[in-house]
């Protein structure tokens, strides 16, 4: 079930808008176009309004509300909302949408015309955005899990490209498909982690700790606060994580549920040091400046993971997509910024699930210090 909108637009004169008797006769020629798929339109409501007019029809018996709105700088659009349950037929299909906008294009002679195909809108999210919050729809046709953490909110959807993925926040993850989100996160065959320590910084769903194993690590453990991710990960997403969070631990490796801040300060009161320590936590922020909250735990996460690396350790975390240029600039300035000081390189990958290129950082001291110990 779902709620489809159906949404067009269209550009002319703004000539045409601000003339009454045009006006009309448009809202007229857009009735009688409409009318061929939804039969007994009637205006219900009209007005003028600050910036144009607003004209709101409905199908009779059927709850199908059209609303055209003029805007005065020449802009028309269309919105049609209905409700569609599970295998009805939809009251509009994509190609008639799109005959529909040639039609008043031609008849009306505007200057352009754009339709969409509908939106589905319900307990059902297909939509999601991207790095630089465009939307994009997927062919998600079911939920796995749905359950809220004390930190957030965790999903499992299936997608019939994707496998199934997962979703925090009501943002993609990973999903199946991402093998190559975690190799290039990892460096695969590009560093060499056979007998090395390892320390990662949130890594909920289990991909990384599970290929990490695969490369021959002394140990690793990995510092999660969310128990229900896990949960969740360990029975729709283990095809990317294996057993790993069924276990929990193994001669080679160990999960602690916990705020890895904690941890990590208690590695540095131990003077415990790793190889290399990832940092799967939240993504670089898009906002105008590096401030905040979140910008506030970059910071500290940073400084802290320097604080437990050997002298030839490495920090290895993901970026944002390359459509964040100023978000990725604003990070690595806060790199810059970090003492000792740090060289970094940059890898980039395009993920199935994000639908972009994301770019991942591995960072480490420029000189190691002669007091620092391994």
């Amino acid at each position: 079930m779902s709620a489809n909108s159906i949404l067009l637009d269209f550009s002319l004169d703004p000539a045409r808008i601000i003339d009454e008797v045009s006006r009309k006769d448009i809202v007229r020629v857009c009735k009688d176009g409409l009318e061929k798929y939804l039969a007994g339109l009637k205006i219900s409501y009209d007005m003028l309004t600050a910036d144009g007019y607003l004209c709101i029809l409905n199908e009779t018996g059927t709850g199908t509300i059209v609303t055209i709105r003029f805007f005065e700088q020449g802009l028309i659009t269309i919105n049609v909302e209905y409700y569609r349950k599970d295998g009805d037929e939809a009251k509009i299909s994509f190609e008639q949408i799109r005959e529909l906008e040639n039609n008043l294009v031609q008849k009306l002679k505007l200057n352009h015309g754009q339709s969409l195909p509908p939106l589905q809108r319900g307990p059902l999210t297909r939509y999601f955005p991207t790095a630089d919050e465009r939307v994009i729809e997927y062919d998600i046709d079911r939920v796995l899990f749905d359950k809220r953490s004390e930190f957030q909110k965790i999903q499992i959807v299936h997608s019939r490209s994707l496998g199934n993925m997962l979703v925090l926040d009501e943002l993609q993850n990973i999903a199946e498909a991402d093998l190559i989100y975690t190799e290039t996160l990892m460096c695969r065959g590009a560093e060499n982690y056979a007998g090395k320590e390892i320390c990662i910084l949130g890594g909920g769903d289990g991909a990384l700790l599970y290929e990490l194993l695969k490369e021959g690590p002394k140990f690793v453990v990995m510092l999660e606060i969310d128990e229900i991710v896990m949960q969740a990960c360990n029975k729709y997403m283990n095809s990317i994580c294996g057993d790993v969070l069924e276990k929990r631990t193994d001669d080679n490796y160990e999960i602690i549920v916990g705020d890895c801040m904690v941890y990590l300060k208690k590695y540095i009161k131990e003077k415990r040091t790793f190889d290399y320590v990832f940092g799967d936590l939240t993504d670089i922020p898009i906002s105008d400046t590096p401030t905040g909250e979140i910008w506030d735990f970059i910071r500290l996460i940073l400084e802290s993971s320097f604080q437990v690396l050997k002298p030839n350790g490495k920090f290895m975390t993901h970026g944002n997509g390359v459509s964040c240029p100023e978000s990725l600039r604003m990070y690595e300035d806060q790199l810059a910024k970090l003492t000792p000081k740090v060289k970094y390189t940059k890898s980039s990958a395009f993920v199935p699930s994000f639908m972009e290129e994301w770019v991942f950082y591995q960072v480490q001291r420029e000189v190691a210090s002669a007091t620092d110990s391994v």
